[in-house]
């Protein structure tokens, strides 16, 4: 019996540690060490830094979230979102001619004058077609 227990006791001595130190490193490679993209990280204190993050107005954050949308997909989709937004979120509409322009002038950048013309919708009075027709 006190050779079993001694057997024992250098097994787990043996085996124990090896199987802390896998447990340990495995645990390691499952915890998220990069930031997802979309998080911002501060890396100094708001008070010490030497410029402040400047807060984004909506119909920026929309601007820009339509000009993605319409690279990705298409001017069509684009301006149905921006439909979408000035209707729910009134405040929007005073800015929604100058989207709806900044929409027509990348759509032509990417499909051409006549191919972006196609997209045209009556969002904001007809604005995207002017912008289409600036470029």
């Amino acid at each position: 019996m006190n050779q079993a227990a001694r057997h024992i006791g250098r097994t787990l001595a043996f085996v124990l540690p090896v199987v802390l130190v896998l447990s340990g490193t495995l645990a390691v490679t499952r915890v998220p060490w990069a930031a997802p993209a979309d998080s911002q990280v501060l890396t100094a204190s708001s008070d010490n830094a030497s410029t402040q993050a400047r807060i984004r107005a909506p119909h920026e954050v929309l601007h820009d979230k339509l000009l993605t949308e319409l690279q990705e997909k298409n001017p069509g989709v684009a301006l149905s979102h921006l439909q979408e937004a000035t209707n729910g979120r009134p405040s929007l509409a005073r800015h929604c001619v100058e989207i709806a322009r900044s929409l027509g002038r990348a759509a032509v950048a990417k499909y051409g004058p006549r191919q972006a013309q196609r997209f045209a919708r009556p969002v904001c009075d007809t604005s995207y077609a002017s912008g289409v027709q600036s470029r």
